[in-house]
């Protein structure tokens, strides 16, 4: 069944009605017809089946058949504070963290990112990166729609740790403390965020800046992974010591 995210001021008591991209998708892209079935979510969490009653070129319109709670989100909300990349390298990022259930992402300028978005207009930029966001969530049945934020400030996003349960640090000198390792067995935990370098990693100092942070520091293992690896690792292995993935933490 296709699924589709509306604003919430787009669902009412008996139907929902479809506006922008998904209108194209849906008549034109997968010609759908009256009568057809869908799910649509509001992003936050509650979903619908629908069938579709009123298509056009312009919205479509479709009534509720049964509502219920979307049962895919992960018990803890990842945030990756991800080294900008260079090229395409972001929207592979950016897909797959959230196929594998990561809840916000937050690129970061670091000493070696090559990328420049100083007094650059990165509009664009961000606006594909919330469409793959949304495509990713679709196909993975997620029931909310991960945010990308613009890019900050390696300061910036030290200070964006606020109350977060735990943070972490792939950091390719760290030989024997493991995310198995720093995740506290009873403990429940809400907030996790990972800090994944750039290409050629963390400047020395930007890892004694974590340190100070609080930000631990973890091996994911004996290879060195590229920047684009790394938070896809990194999230899974956390959710799967949780028991989001089949673990039992």
């Amino acid at each position: 069944m296709h699924k589709f995210f509306v604003d919430e001021s787009n669902i009412h008591k008996d139907s929902i009605c479809i506006v922008g991209e998904n209108v194209n998708h849906i008549v034109k892209v997968l010609r759908m017809k009256n009568g057809d079935k869908i799910l649509v979510s509001n992003g936050r969490g509650k979903e619908y089946i629908c069938s579709l009653s009123n298509l056009s070129t312009k919205e479509v319109i479709c009534d509720i058949i049964y509502e219920m709670e979307n049962k895919t989100e992960p018990p803890v909300s990842i945030t990756l504070f991800q080294g900008l990349p260079k090229a395409q390298k972001m929207d592979l990022i950016v897909q797959k963290c959230v196929e594998i259930g990561v809840s916000k992402i937050q690129p970061v300028i670091t000493s070696r990112v090559v990328v420049k978005t100083e007094g650059k207009d990165i509009t664009g930029k961000l606006e594909r990166w919330q469409r793959i966001a949304e495509e990713a969530a679709k196909q993975s049945n997620r029931g909310t729609i991960p945010k990308i934020f613009k890019p900050i400030s390696f300061e910036k996003s030290i200070e964006m740790l606020g109350n977060m349960d735990l943070t972490i640090v792939p950091y390719e000198r760290e030989e024997s403390l493991g995310i198995k390792n720093v995740l506290k067995n009873g403990m429940t935990y809400k907030d996790i965020g990972i800090f994944i370098g750039p290409e050629g990693g963390f400047e020395e100092y930007e890892i004694e800046r974590c340190l100070k942070a609080g930000i631990k520091p973890v091996t994911l293992g004996p290879r060195i992974l590229r920047t684009e690896t790394a938070g896809f690792v990194a999230s899974t292995m956390i959710l799967y010591e949780i028991g989001d993935m089949g673990g039992k933490g």
